[in-house]
Parts: C-alpha cells; sequence; structure tokens
C-alpha cells in the first residue's frame, strides 16, 4: 500500500506538471517523467503497480474530459509495460479495451489509440514481443524473422552550439554505448521473452549464468530459437498466450541443464536492461553530409570497399545527374551498372565468341564497336557505390544485362523499407532551416535516380538548444539577443503538443547548463543517465509528426549578368535596406529621404489567403524599411500552411510644424508573394534567421511554396503529351504536391 501511494503521488504530480499547477515546475520540469520510470528500474516488480495506477487515471481522464491527460499517461503506461518483466494478461486487456476506445476520438487520439491497440494485440498473444522488435532494430541484430534496423543520427551545427556542448554530447552518446555487445543485447531478448511468457515460473539466476557459461555461438542459436518462437507466436491468427508460454519453456528447459531445471526459482521477477539504442553524434560541417551518413547507413558493410578506398570514395563521391534518361521514361527505370566500356578491343574473347552470329541477318544487326577512349571513372562514380548497398536483405540482385535479343531480363524484387533513420536535430531554427534545404536536396537527388526512398523509412526529431551565451555567430544575427525569438519552431511544438513541452522544451536550457557543469561523480551520473534516457524516450515514443511547409524563394540582384538565386527557408525571411556604398548612392539616397521618407519604394504582388481557398491576386505600392515574412504561426490555432507577412510601411505626415514621417506596421496573409524594388535599390535578404544565409544586391524575390521535386518531375512528364492541359490529370492528381518537412513529436497536433 505504501509504494502504491508514492506512485500513485508521483503520478498525480505528473498531470499537475501538464496543467502548469506543481509548484516547482520550472526546476523540475521534465525530470518527473524521467524519475518515475527510474524508480520502476530500480524495482521492476511495481510495473505492474504503475501500469494498474496508469489505466484507473485514463479511464478517469475519459470519464472527465481531461484529454489533455490520455496521450501522455498513454505514452507512459506504453514505456512502462514494454520494460515490465511480466505483465498478467488481464491488466494488457484493459489497456486494450481503452486503447480501441479511442478510436472513437478524433485525430491523433484515434491514431495513437489504434497504433497501440495493434501492438498490445501481438503483446497479449506473445508477452515480450515489444521488447524484443524493439531491442533487434536497434541494435541491428542479425534476425531473419524480424530484420529491420535502426540507428539515431544527432546533428548539431558546431557554429550554434558551444565547444563545451558538443563535447559534452560527444562524451555522454559514447558513454552510452558502452557495454553494449551484441552478445549481451542477445542475452538481454532471451531473459526477458522468458521471464516474459514464464513469470515467476522462470529462474532467472539460472538462465543468466548458463547464458554466460555459453559461447557465443551458442547464444545466438539459442537467441535465433527465442526469436523464431515469438515471432511466431505473434503473426500466428489462431496463437494463443498458454501455447506461446509452452513454446518458450520448452526452450527454457533445454537451455538450463537438468540439474539447474530442478532447482526451485530464486527470487521473484528481476529487470532486463532496455539497452540504449544505436546513437551516433555528428557535427554538421558539410551541406550533403546528411545524405552521405544515409547510404553509408543502407550500405551493408559486407560489401564496402576497403576502408582507405571508401574515404577516398566519400571524398569524391559526385552523383551523376540523369535528368533526360528519368524525362523520357513514363515508367520506372532500374539502372544496372554495365562493366562494358563499349570499345572492341576491351571485350574479352570468350564473351566474343559466345554471342557469334548465326546467320547474316544476325551479323547485320550485330552492334558495331568504333575505336575511341576508355574514360577513367571517377572512384565513387554513381551507380558503383550505390548497387552495392542494392543487395542487402529483402532486395533482389539486379538482373544481367542481356545481349541476346528476345530474352527478357529478370524482374527485380520488390524492396522493403528495412532500415529506419532517425535524425535528430540539436539547435535552434537556424539548423532546423539547414535541414529544410538538406532535406530539398535530398529529395531532388532522390527524384533523379531513385535510392534511398524505397529502402529508407527517415523521420526527423528536434531537440531545442540555446547557448547561455551566445557565440560569435549568434551575435553577428539580429536576433540572437531574444532566445525565444530562436527558438520559433519548439515553442509552437511545444503549444500543440504538452508532452513534448514537458520533455523536450525543458532540455533547451538544461543541456547547456549539464554540459557547463564542473566534472564531478553526481554530474556524469545525471548527464550519462538524463540526456541519453530523454532522447531515447522522445525517439521510441515520438511517432506522430508535425509537418511544416518549405518555402522557395527566387533572389534577382541588380546586377544584371548574376544569375538569380533559388533557396528555401523554413522559418522566417527577413529583408533590410541595404546601406549605399558610392558617394552617388549616398548623396541621392540623401535626398531621396528627405523627401520621401527612410526605406525604399516597393511593389508588393501577392495572393490573398480567403476562407473559400479562391485565388484573389492584389497588388500595391508602398515605401518601406524592411518585413518579415514568418512562417510559423504564433497561435496553434492559426494555419501553418500560410506565411505572416509583416511590411514596416513609411507613411509620410504633413502638418503644421513640417514634414515628418512614422513607421506604420502592414500585415497580410499569403501563401505567394513578389516584392521589387522600383527604384533600383538594393536590399538584403535573410533566410531562416541564419546570417550565413543572407543575400545581398538583391531588387527583387519571389516566394511561393516550395513543390515537391518528384511532382514537378512528374508534371512535366504530363504536359509533354498535354500541352494544353493546365489542371493536374493523371498520376499528377494523386502525389503530394508541396514539400513537407515532417517533425516528430508525441502527438502530432492537438486540437
Amino acid at each position: 500500500a505504501e509504494v502504491e501511494s508514492d506512485i500513485l503521488r508521483r503520478v498525480r504530480t505528473l498531470l499537475r506538471e501538464l496543467d502548469g499547477h506543481h509548484p516547482a515546475c520550472q526546476c523540475d520540469r521534465g525530470m518527473l517523467r524521467w524519475t518515475l520510470h527510474k524508480k520502476i528500474d530500480q524495482n521492476p516488480s511495481n510495473s505492474s503497480i504503475l501500469v494498474r495506477i496508469l489505466v484507473k487515471e485514463l479511464e478517469r481522464a475519459e470519464r472527465g474530459d481531461f484529454r489533455h491527460y490520455i496521450i501522455p499517461l498513454l505514452h507512459t503506461l506504453m514505456y512502462t509495460l514494454i520494460k515490465a518483466p511480466c505483465i498478467s494478461d488481464e491488466l494488457c486487456g484493459r489497456v486494450y479495451d481503452f486503447c480501441k476506445k479511442l478510436l472513437t476520438l478524433p485525430k491523433p487520439f484515434c491514431t495513437i489509440g489504434l497504433d497501440y491497440a495493434i501492438r498490445l494485440k501481438m503483446e497479449r498473444t506473445a508477452p515480450g514481443m515489444l521488447y524484443q522488435r524493439m531491442v533487434i532494430s536497434e541494435q541491428s541484430l542479425k534476425s531473419d524473422p524480424y530484420p529491420y534496423q535502426e540507428k539515431i543520427f544527432i546533428f548539431a551545427d558546431p557554429e550554434l552550439l558551444s565547444e563545451a556542448i558538443c563535447n559534452a554530447l560527444v562524451t555522454d552518446t559514447e558513454a552510452a554505448q558502452v557495454s553494449q555487445s551484441p552478445r549481451a543485447c542477445m542475452c538481454y531478448v532471451i531473459i526477458h521473452a522468458m521471464q516474459a511468457a514464464l513469470g515467476e515460473g522462470c529462474d532467472i539466476s539460472s538462465l543468466k549464468a548458463s547464458l554466460q557459461d555459453m559461447a557465443t555461438s551458442d547464444v545466438e542459436h539459442w537467441f535465433r530459437q527465442v526469436v523464431a518462437a515469438v515471432e511466431c507466436s505473434g503473426n500466428e491468427a489462431s496463437a494463443d498466450r498458454g501455447r506461446h508460454a509452452e513454446r518458450l519453456e520448452k526452450i527454457y528447459r533445454t537451455v538450463l541443464s537438468s540439474l539447474q531445471a530442478g532447482d526451485a526459482p530464486v527470487g521473484g521477477l528481476q529487470g532486463t536492461p532496455l539497452p540504449n539504442p544505436n546513437i551516433s553524434f555528428h557535427l554538421w560541417t558539410e551541406d550533403d553530409q546528411l545524405w552521405k551518413e544515409l547510404v553509408l547507413f543502407i550500405r551493408p558493410l559486407s560489401q564496402s570497399c576497403e576502408p582507405d578506398c571508401l574515404s577516398q570514395d566519400l571524398d569524391n563521391f559526385e552523383i551523376q545527374d540523369i535528368i533526360s534518361d528519368c524525362e523520357c521514361c513514363e515508367q520506372t527505370r532500374f539502372s544496372v551498372l554495365s562493366t562494358d566500356s563499349g570499345i572492341e578491343r576491351d571485350l574479352p574473347a570468350a564473351v566474343e565468341e559466345s554471342y557469334a552470329p548465326c546467320s547474316t541477318e544476325t551479323e547485320q544487326s550485330r552492334l558495331h564497336r568504333k575505336g575511341g577512349i576508355k574514360k577513367k571513372l571517377s572512384p565513387l562514380e554513381s551507380v558503383t557505390f550505390l548497387q552495392a548497398g542494392c543487395n542487402g536483405p529483402g532486395v533482389k540482385s539486379p538482373a544481367k544485362l542481356q545481349r541476346r535479343p528476345g530474352i527478357p531480363p529478370e524482374p527485380a524484387g520488390p524492396l522493403q523499407r528495412l532500415h529506419t533513420a532517425r535524425i535528430v536535430l540539436l539547435g535552434d531554427d537556424r539548423i532546423l532551416g539547414r535541414l529544410a534545404q538538406a532535406y530539398h536536396s535530398l529529395r531532388k537527388r532522390e527524384t533523379r535516380r531513385v535510392f534511398l526512398t524505397p529502402r529508407l523509412n527517415l523521420q526527423f526529431y528536434y531537440v531545442p538548444v540555446v547557448t547561455e551565451q551566445p557565440n560569435t555567430l549568434a551575435v553577428m544575427d539580429h536576433t540572437a539577443a531574444d532566445q525565444d525569438e530562436l527558438c520559433e519552431v519548439a515553442g509552437y511544438l511545444g503549444r500543440v503538443d504538452p508532452w513534448y513541452k514537458s520533455n523536450i522544451n525543458t532540455l533547451c536550457h538544461m543541456i547547456p547548463k549539464l554540459a557547463t557543469m564542473p566534472s564531478s561523480p553526481s554530474k556524469h551520473l545525471v548527464t550519462d543517465l538524463f540526456i541519453t534516457d530523454v532522447i531515447a524516450y522522445y525517439v521510441r515514443m515520438g511517432i506522430q509528426p508535425v509537418c511544416f511547409q518549405v518555402y522557395a524563394v527566387k533572389i534577382f540582384f541588380n546586377d544584371p549578368a548574376q544569375e538569380p538565386a533559388e533557396d528555401v527557408f523554413l522559418t522566417e525571411m527577413r529583408t533590410q535596406v541595404q546601406e549605399s556604398i558610392s558617394y552617388r548612392e549616398l548623396s541621392m539616397t540623401k535626398k531621396k529621404t528627405t523627401l520621401d521618407g527612410p526605406g525604399i519604394d516597393l511593389t508588393v504582388t501577392y495572393r490573398k489567403v480567403v476562407v473559400s481557398n479562391r485565388a484573389k491576386e492584389l497588388a500595391m505600392s508602398l515605401r518601406s524599411t524592411g518585413l518579415v515574412m514568418k512562417a510559423i504561426p504564433a497561435n496553434e490555432a492559426e494555419d501553418l500552411m500560410c506565411l505572416n507577412v509583416n511590411i514596416t510601411e513609411v507613411v509620410r505626415i504633413n502638418n503644421l510644424s513640417g514634414r515628418s514621417f512614422s513607421a506604420v506596421a502592414n500585415k497580410l496573409k499569403t501563401c505567394n508573394i513578389k516584392i521589387r524594388s522600383t527604384e533600383q535599390r538594393p536590399f538584403t535578404v535573410c533566410l531562416d534567421k541564419d546570417s550565413r544565409r543572407a543575400y545581398r544586391n538583391v531588387i527583387s524575390v519571389e516566394v511561393s511554396p516550395c513543390l515537391e521535386p518528384s511532382y514537378c518531375l512528374q508534371k512535366t512528364r504530363t504536359m509533354k503529351f498535354n500541352l494544353h492541359e493546365t489542371e493536374d490529370v493523371g498520376l499528377v492528381k494523386y502525389m503530394p504536391k508541396s514539400l513537407l518537412l515532417p517533425i516528430n513529436t508525441f502527438a502530432g497536433v492537438i486540437q
């Protein structure tokens, strides 16, 4: 009763934190969920007590219409259930029934309820299945019944975060991987599956000792046996919990010796650690670094080049664009690397003889080889590197090229997304701007030559981090003084998802504080556990995306010889009047300022946003000192797919004392806008609050929602055959038109 009372008090405190009523919520915010789970990890036998309390609180929240409690409680419950040594079928059934009730509620409740109901149905039939699948995928353990692999990539911009923070994060991610050998993880899976199925009838101490004395090959054998048994029970339509327990008990008796199997079980339920996921930390220094890391993740290590060659390959990695082939082929075309140079002297004699002509007609149709120069390809020339990664699990080997006519190539097998890359961004809105650039570049590259898309499930996560003392780059940026202004995306995600605000937004200032703490045993105890655990919890349970519109901007310069620049932004675009350089421009500017006031004359053409979604083109001329376009709404009730434009208009006022000028805020909502300097005076453009992405000598900009590159390609193909068709027809109608950047949270957008 005392333990149950303490756990109930902790859960109620967690709920008060969601309402903002917890008295110490500012200093302890984000720690309550972590301390609750750590309390259960210290005594795993209390897992059933916590699950039972959480189920009661969920049912109470549903009856009392406290919907903002449901998703946090449900995530806490499921995380406890996955790590629990053994949960009764009756208790799992209550959770399963509650998840089915959520199907009658709107999104995201019904979406999360359906996902958890499907998982719980498998867990009830095959206890321990969720733990097993999580460990196998996160640790990339070789398993034929469940061949999925996951990896967490943490990206941080070294120019946005201090060196102390970067070093602390590197140390923490490396410490999280210590003592996590594949053998140890396989033992964890075996022990957890046995205990989840057999309960207190499993002698954990003897089982651990038996596995410890085994050779690694024997441990792998029993690991495969356990995984096959659990997956078989979970996927069988007629399987039940009793039959699954019989299967595992048979394996359990075989693993233990006859003497050990006859001994009485020692102790009660014991917890099995949930290993930290596979995490790699990267300082984002190259533009295409994200894409390179994803390609290396997909490519099996057994098919890699020599280490020195691989390093050289990545340095020279350039993908040749084959747009002409893509645009001419109406159906999907799978490129296969040919080692044939096309030069006659390079053809082996045996191959030449095997294709000897059988008739005069064949001789005439034979490919005549011309003399030429064999082009030496770069070490990592396009398809060579990519095809090396196409022969992994779930991928059929590419068909060989056939010279003889009439012999069709072997059809390629369907591809499976066996890999999941979870990209965690650390920083402020500026690193999200870089992510939008990299994501747009990746989508264009995949449109030209598909490689990652059919094989990789890509998930994005965002952890806001703001340094206490701005570095050199932050000082240069105009918004560095206001740290909340640099974390608009995190602020929006916290407003639409309270659980994200409670667990992730708290890391914004906590990570810099922990990184700058003086070295001590208590410091390492906190950082090694807290930061890694919170990021792992976020990545494991945050599966609901919030999609942000990426905007394309085309920039024209005052020099006619300079080509227009094309870029994208995610959060903000800001323009300011550029200071004059030459004496002539300076004198003209002073004269103009005296007559018309500060700023420059602009022509603004935009498409007004109306309730009916009908296009309404408007234009206006005004004098302005600058404008700001914000893509992140200040209120969660506002439209996320709309730009809020704030133009600082200069208005001339004539009165008795003379001529004066005042600044008036001119606000409008739009998705498409064009701005041009009518007097040819240049202005500056800064994207995503990042001074590294500033453009000077600009006279005109065009902003519109960024289109999905695959949509543009398919649209181009369709227009070739329907020159007079203006609306989308055929396949284009069903393709996503806009490029959206999905960032995962715990609940998505709660209306």
